[in-house]
């Protein structure tokens, strides 16, 4: 009886030991379709005999500025897919010589920009012009997978705890194109009176109009890709909360409509960087606000869908630090279904601490394909 029952605790302890082994090595996600990096060209992961195939990534997104010829090609050998980065409406170098585009508040004076953050009027006809330019010369001029689109937003600074949220823009011109579009008359009323009308009587038609306009920029960016390299993707970079947060938020001040944005859009990349946005001991939070977008938008992460949902996570430290034994955790919730596909934020900084690029390598390599 003795033997028996140690040799059940035996069994019974190499099962315990069998499960915490499983706990701690990620299994296989054939779900996950992207293995990516932010931030630029990884190229340590190149380096020694390492590729970036036997590190696990097969995606790299590089802001639109870094995008050489020499630079896609480099990774294009290396097996991976080269997604580029476009700043749609954070160009606060345009206001040097056009300052007419700076957003407007509701005292009727210029906003200054949140915690440096400087945005642009939507409705500035030369600043569209200039950036559906430069969207349209990037596809044209390299042969890259994609584009994410990234500040696209109201003027604001929500990349982090406590967001700074003005309302704006009620600058002549997005007054007098928001009374043509809606058909709403505001009398003429000085821009102190009118602002106060927008965001009390008639906040939900402000919003719906602020939220048209910018989505209006998401369906011309469509067009060009369509026209220019239709085979690549249109991606966005985008604030993480949900329609409730921040007493809606997302719509009445960014200004950002996820639902209406769907038909133009290949992939949302929500941004729920967790320990920037006050979540550092709750990676969980990832996997919670991916699973509420795709509900939002009706995305399950299947086969066969038109749309899908890569998160951008974060293991680089901004703000609240994130440790190196967190990292399995945060991707682990950052590639859970609805996300198909999941890149890491960023590698300007992260390359600085190799203890988290192994632990990076290391869960990519695992679930892989």
């Amino acid at each position: 009886m003795r033997l028996t029952l140690a040799l059940a605790a035996g069994a019974l302890a190499v099962l315990l030991a069998g499960l915490a082994l499983a706990e701690d090595e990620p299994a296989r996600r054939p779900h996950v379709r992207v293995r990516g990096i932010y931030g630029g060209v990884p190229t340590t992961l190149m380096e020694d005999g390492r590729t970036l195939e036997t590190s696990g990534v097969d995606a790299v997104w590089i802001g639109e500025r870094g995008i050489t010829k020499e630079r896609v090609a480099k990774l294009r050998a290396q097996g991976a897919k080269v997604f580029a980065e476009f700043n749609t409406l954070h160009r606060k170098e345009y206001l040097k010589e056009h300052p007419a585009a700076a957003p407007v508040g509701p005292d009727g004076e210029v906003c200054p920009p949140p915690h440096d953050w400087q945005g642009i009027c939507p409705t500035h006809v030369a600043y569209r012009t200039w950036r559906m330019d430069a969207f349209r010369t990037l596809l044209a001029e390299h042969e890259i997978d994609g584009v994410w689109l990234d500040y696209h937003h109201a003027h604001a600074s929500w990349e982090r705890k406590e967001p700074a949220l003005p309302d704006t823009c009620f600058c002549e011109r997005c007054l007098a194109k928001f009374q043509e579009d809606t058909g709403l008359d505001l009398e003429g009323a000085p821009v102190k009176e009118a602002a106060k009308r927008l965001l009390g009587a008639e906040r939900e038609a402000w919003t719906r109009w602020r939220c048209a306009v910018f989505t209006d920029w998401v369906r011309e960016f469509r067009e060009i890709l369509d026209a220019t390299r239709p085979t690549a993707l249109l991606g966005t970079f985008h604030c993480p909360w949900t329609d409730e947060e921040r007493g809606g938020a997302l719509k009445r001040k960014l200004a950002i409509d996820l639902r209406a944005q769907k038909p133009y859009l290949d992939v949302f990349s929500p941004m729920p960087y967790h320990a920037r946005f006050g979540h550092a001991a709750d990676p969980a939070w990832i996997s919670r606000q991916t699973t509420w977008l795709g509900k939002y938008l009706g995305v399950e992460g299947q086969d066969g869908e038109r749309v899908r949902i890569w998160p951008i996570v974060q293991l680089s430290d901004w703000g609240e630090p994130v440790p190196v034994a967190q990292v399995a955790s945060v991707l682990e919730h950052g590639t859970r279904l609805p996300a198909t596909g999941v890149l890491v934020f960023a590698w300007g900084s992260l390359r600085k601490q190799p203890a988290k690029v192994d632990a990076l390598v290391g869960f990519y390599r695992a679930i892989g394909r």
